[in-house]
């Protein structure tokens, strides 16, 4: 049975490349009816950052990424935090003591970098297996413990890359336990891997080259090597460098407050790296599990584009309202309305969301694009008379135009979409001017925003009694500038 895991260091904020670290190991498990493990590496207590364990926790949850076994929901490979499994680490340790590969190591930091700078003299790699101490002291917690290598020529399969090998040379006397007693993460996940029946390890390509280490330790423990795949760099929207905190991404968390749904984090991420060979570019969870292989993960970097998970963002806007309806999108907008939007009830709001939400990239859109529905709009004159379509009329021609539209709406009984769309195109033939002039100068005096659905659509939301005194301020106002 598949058995994959994430295992993130709670050091900060959980960012783009962290998620799809965790994305792909979860759609393999549950594509073959498996189990997702979640594990927290956080023996770097120096680095560790309170709170931040939490914010995995919800991060996952909020993409839909249930994990099988790991905090909260416990399973039958407790601890998971690594903080919690020192005596485990340790018993491991004692194998490889008694075995003969492993000792403590005493030497101190200074003498170590003499060695190093010794290295640099002379022009060599620097390797502490050849400064490895002839009567090292027996191990207790306090000292470092080191693997004592075995340097030979090592070949392993990756199931991105391919067949990769590597000689001797980068092979060396890694530490395994810290002097504080806590394992490094060289050590802790292969053993943490070998006790929990991990059979895909996925991670960033940059652990390539500590590979031969690792499989060392495989071999010492007589362990089967798990399957290994190596995941692409993300990379920064230049292209040239893997993605950093200085190249515009954001936190998941930010995108998340930002109005970015679940749905479309998971779908962007997941491509980010992985393409089915189709054009499709929206998925669903279920549609990824499906679909999603290993041979399909791209072997190079995968670079950042904002403004496609943006387009993608958008989509999911569309589609969630398409096919679940206007109450399935509104309860994912509620604490993203303008302040003005608490006076008024469900219904009403879910009436302003229908006439816009394909004009939404994110959910905090509807601050900006939504509050003339909810308090009056301030009155810029200048919208108007600097407008492209209205600039080459006079104030009173375009308080004319306002009045006559004024008194033609204010007959109508039934304030239904289709009903002022009819009255709309009435006033066309009546006043002779062309939609674009007639019907901004009306959507102006509605709204004084940049941007409003179609102008039948926004009145009717509106009501009557609202549009009608919108028009006559700005009648007022023309004639009184």
């Amino acid at each position: 049975m598949i058995r994959t895991r994430f295992a993130p260091s709670p050091t900060g904020y959980i960012h783009i490349g962290n998620v799809r670290s965790a994305i792909y190991p979860y759609l393999l498990a549950r594509q073959g009816h498996g189990d997702f493990i979640l594990r927290i590496e956080d023996t770097d207590q120096a680095r560790y950052v309170e709170g931040a364990t939490k914010l995995i926790e919800e991060t996952l949850a909020w993409i839909g990424m249930q994990w099988d076994e790991g905090p909260i929901v416990g399973g039958p490979n407790a601890p998971y935090f690594q903080s919690e499994r020192k005596a485990i680490y340790h018993q491991w340790a004692q194998k490889l003591i008694d075995m003969g590969r492993a000792y403590a190591d005493d030497t101190s930091s200074e003498q170590i970098q003499k060695y190093r700078e010794e290295c640099a003299k002379n022009k060599v790699p620097y390797l502490y297996r050849n400064f490895r101490p002839e009567n090292p002291p027996a191990w207790h917690e306090g000292l470092p413990l080191r693997f004592r290598a075995d340097p030979k020529p090592r070949k392993w399969h990756d199931e991105v890359i391919g067949d990769l090998e590597a000689g001797p040379e980068v092979q060396d006397d890694i530490i395994l336990i810290k002097a504080d007693g806590l394992p490094t993460y060289n050590f802790a996940h292969i053993v943490d891997d070998a006790e929990m029946g991990v059979t895909h390890v996925m991670r960033g390509v940059e652990y390539l080259s500590s590979t031969p280490n690792y499989l060392a330790l495989y071999e010492a423990f007589g362990l089967n090597v798990p399957r290994l795949v190596s995941l692409p760099h993300i990379l920064a929207p230049t292209g040239n460098k893997k993605l950093g905190k200085r190249d515009g991404a954001k936190s998941v968390t930010e995108y998340r407050e930002d109005g970015v749904l679940a749905e479309a984090m998971l779908n962007y991420l997941a491509c980010l790296g992985w393409n089915d060979g189709t054009e499709q570019e929206i998925y669903t969870m279920e549609e990824l599990v499906q679909r999603f292989s290993l041979a399909k993960i791209q072997t190079s970097g995968a670079r950042y584009d904002e403004t496609k998970l943006l387009w993608m963002n958008g989509q999911w806007i569309r589609k969630i309202f398409d096919e679940e309806g206007v109450d399935a999108l509104y309860e994912r907008t509620l604490g993203f309305w303008p302040a003005a939007a608490d006076a008024y009830d469900d219904s009403y709001r879910k009436a302003v969301l229908s006439i816009l939400y394909d004009r939404l990239k994110t959910l905090s859109d509807l601050r900006e694009m939504t509050t003339y529905f909810f308090t009056d709009p301030v009155i810029d004159l200048d919208l108007i008379v600097n407008n492209k379509f209205l600039k080459k009329f006079s104030e009173e021609e375009l308080s004319d135009m306002l009045q006559i539209s004024s008194h033609k709406l204010e007959k109508l009984d039934d304030w239904q979409a289709d009903k002022l769309q009819t009255a709309l195109n009435e006033l066309l033939e009546e006043t002779g001017k062309k939609p674009a002039e007639l019907f901004s100068i009306i959507r102006i005096a509605l709204s004084f925003a940049p941007f409003s659905p179609a102008l039948h659509l926004t009145m009717n939301v509106l009501g009557k009694n609202v549009t009608l005194a919108r028009l006559q301020k700005v009648v007022t106002a023309l004639e009184n500038d």
